[in-house]
């Protein structure tokens, strides 16, 4: 994918819409689906593919590490399964995982306890940015190295375990965390056990049930996953969902704006993941499912949504775990929404592909929103349905896809004149995005970067 860089503008209020579409499929399962399908006996098959920028990054990086994927058709693809601890790079081989955090604490979990891995790592320039530190001393744990030493961010050099031993790992927040160990051990001596607290999404989990002798979970006030490792894993068959984190800007959209209603088809709705719907059904959003199934592990189903009027949003710590990736289009909403709205509990939005917390005020304040951020907690003081004809707003280029969505979805519904540079992000996670607004009928202009 990997498009040229444009920017976005928009200056009108979008229509009344009543819809149904389906969104991008799931990024987290897609990129997974490759993950697990390399280190696999034999032949996985994956479809419905989230082809987006962050996926092709996937896809590519295997590729150099001697997996053989061929595309079968749109969205469809097979994975030549190259088995535990056989993943190889040459002499001189660099891994670029673009923007993709998910990618990058994945793959380097497999590669930590992968036999002679000696390789260059590093991401685009606003992954680059990002702290590694947990990441770096949980595999240290294992016994990988990193170099130079003392740095905590790409670009780094990772050189693998010579001897793996599982560890015992108390999981927090991060999905991703949890997950690196998890692949960590698969190829290490001995039992990893991880103790979790906090539910974080379990698309790694679900994906590894079908090997019973490699991965045992236990459920109870707290799950404690337990890997056994240097055991074989059986192919996967996978037919990916929708995102439920690209829906939400679609179902927020729809929410606010008068007289409109959606049909969002064959969504993802892991409960891991639909933190996002769960808080504002809380506050009487009109949100149901539909056609609600179990399938592969993993439940799927159609979102149906109503414009309605939504109370404030009080969010504490306990839905960050599953409603991460949707506290920007969260934000928005509050804005929008007469009453002061309270999230707890989000420090960690600091570390992501930008500042989310900052730059979200920034955006917000640019509308005449105010909002406060102390102790972990923000509080935002919405307005209601502002006109905001009259007002500017210019988001930078932060290499953030969710802000990006976020402040157009805050523009289309106020009318305020946006303008989003390097709006190309959003083809890491969201690539028909445009496609579908403009199906709603919003209107934009994409403009050559400036």
């Amino acid at each position: 994918m990997l498009n040229r860089p444009f920017d976005l503008s928009v200056n009108q209020k979008t229509k009344n819409f009543n819809k149904v579409i389906r969104v991008d499929s799931d990024k987290s399962i897609s990129i997974r689906s490759f993950l697990i399908g390399s280190i696999c006996q034999k032949i996985s098959t994956v479809k419905n593919v989230l082809e987006s920028d962050d996926v092709i990054s996937a896809i590519t990086c295997l590729k150099k590490l001697g997996v053989k994927i061929k595309k079968i058709k749109q969205k469809n693809y097979i994975i030549f399964g190259k088995g535990l601890g056989s993943l190889a790079g040459g002499k001189n081989t660099q891994l670029n995982f673009g923007n993709s955090g998910t990618l990058a604490r994945l793959l380097i979990g497999i590669l930590s306890t992968t036999p002679n891995i000696n390789l260059k790592i590093k991401g685009d320039s606003s992954l680059n940015k990002r702290s590694m530190k947990k990441l770096i001393d949980l595999m240290s744990a294992f016994g990988a190295s990193f170099t130079p030493k003392t740095r905590i961010n790409f670009p780094l050099k990772i050189v693998s375990s010579k001897m793996p031993i599982g560890i015992n790992y108390k999981a927090g927040v991060s999905a991703q965390l949890k997950s690196a160990v998890i692949f960590a051990g698969l190829n290490s001596y001995g039992e990893t056990k991880i103790t979790e607290n906090e539910k974080s999404r379990d698309h790694t989990e679900n994906m590894l049930l079908g090997n019973p002798k490699v991965i045992q979970i236990k459920k109870g006030d707290e799950k404690v996953i337990k890997i056994d490792g240097k055991n074989q894993l059986n192919p996967i068959n996978i037919n990916v969902p929708g995102d439920p984190s690209s829906a939400a800007f679609f179902v927020a959209l729809t929410l606010l704006n008068k007289n409109s209603s959606l049909v969002i088809k064959d969504v993802g709705l892991n409960k891991t993941r639909i933190g996002f719907y769960e808080i504002l059904k809380k506050q009487k959003a009109k949100i149901k499912y539909k056609n609600f199934r179990k399938v592969k592990n993993e439940y799927r189903g159609d979102i149906i949504v109503k414009s309605c009027s939504i109370r404030p949003i009080l969010a504490d710590k306990s839905f960050y775990v599953n409603s991460t990736d949707e506290y920007p289009i969260l934000f928005v909403m509050a804005s929008l929404i007469k009453g002061t709205s309270v999230f707890k509990g989000i420090g960690d939005l600091a570390n992501k592909e930008s500042n989310r917390i900052v730059e979200m005020q920034k955006i917000l304040r640019q509308v005449g929103i105010k909002s406060k951020y102390y102790k972990n907690t923000l509080k935002i003081f919405g307005k209601g349905m502002i006109d905001a004809k009259n007002k500017k707003i210019h988001v930078p280029n932060l290499g953030d896809h969710r802000i990006c969505m976020s402040s157009f979805v805050l523009a289309v519904l106020t009318g305020a004149n946006l303008h989003i540079k390097n709006f190309e992000t959003v083809n890491t996670s969201s690539p028909s995005f445009l496609k579908i607004v403009k199906s709603l009928g919003v209107k934009f202009e994409v403009k050559k970067a400036s």
